[in-house]
């Protein structure tokens, strides 16, 4: 992943719509577990174009906010491209709503 760009189709607010490289996407996620904590992941489906060298990932995560303690689940999707044997491209597709719904925004 090392010369990889990350796409963020559906995002929230203040989050890039793209990230390039391994170093950026580390510094993204550096301070991640201060706001939301993960507890697991499951139904997980795995779509293969082997001729695109294309996967699709669809699974969902749960876990908890850290400022407000509320229950984290939200669905995923992510395209992901390979080339020799390397992620170049991932785009991932997210529901806004249920970062929203566990952070708090907008505030009441």
């Amino acid at each position: 992943m090392q010369d990889a760009n990350l796409d963020y189709v559906i995002s929230v607010p203040g989050y890039p719509r793209r990230v390039e490289g391994r170093r950026a996407v580390a510094e993204l996620y550096r301070g991640y577990g201060s706001t939301m904590v993960l507890r697991s992941a499951d139904e997980l489906a795995v779509h293969r174009d082997h001729e695109a060298s294309v996967i699709v990932l669809e699974y969902a995560v749960h876990g908890q906010a850290v400022q407000t303690g509320r229950t984290y689940d939200n669905h995923f999707v992510s395209v992901i491209t390979i080339k020799d044997r390397k992620v170049t491209h991932w785009r991932d597709y997210l529901d806004p709503v249920a970062v929203f719904n566990a952070i708090g925004w907008p505030a009441q």
